[in-house]
């Protein structure tokens, strides 16, 4: 991953990072990202599943938009910053660190460093069927807890920050109700 542009280093969250943050912010303001979107891609076999019954992870991957935040990182503690988000988000080659072009709330556009999907590697599951993603709630649990409580956490926060996810909502109501 190539260094940005200068200035401030922003992190956009689109997930757990919403409700958990890693590390303090200098700034958080609401933002979208063009050209990815928000899904339940990533196969858990520790964190919210095991490897006998594995569970999902929010990813981004390529196509559509994404509603979430950036945070404007400390330069005070900025390396520090990145390491406690490298071990939580990078303990596993899943994901490919980039630098998105995000749109603030007020219309400015920062660079970003995003979590993007790898495609190509075995833990990336793809858009899964309902059938298969109910079945996931139902039953995948692990260390942090289960994939259903992880979605809703999610929805919860985006939705009291007035930027509900539609598509991820139907298909939550959909697939927690089999």
């Amino acid at each position: 991953m190539s260094r940005h542009q200068g200035g401030p280093v922003w992190l956009f969250a689109y997930g757990s990072l919403i409700w958990r943050p890693e590390c303090n912010a200098a700034e958080r303001r609401r933002a979208r990202v063009h050209g990815y979107h928000r899904g339940l891609y990533l196969w858990s076999h520790e964190h919210r599943g095991t490897p006998e019954c594995p569970g999902l992870v929010f990813g981004l991957d390529r196509g559509g938009s994404c509603s979430g935040f950036a945070y404007r990182l400390p330069d005070d503690c900025l390396e520090e910053s990145l390491l406690a988000l490298w071990q939580r988000e990078m303990p596993y080659p899943a994901y490919r660190p980039h630098w998105l072009n995000c749109r603030l709330e007020d219309g400015s556009k920062v660079q970003a460093l995003g979590f993007v999907l790898e495609r190509h590697l075995p833990c990336y599951a793809g858009n899964l069927p309902d059938t298969l993603l109910s079945q996931i709630f139902a039953s995948a649990k692990g260390r942090y807890g289960t994939t259903r409580d992880y979605v809703e956490q999610t929805l919860d926060a985006l939705r009291s920050h007035a930027m509900p996810d539609r598509n991820l909502e139907a298909r939550f109501r959909r697939c927690h109700s089999r």
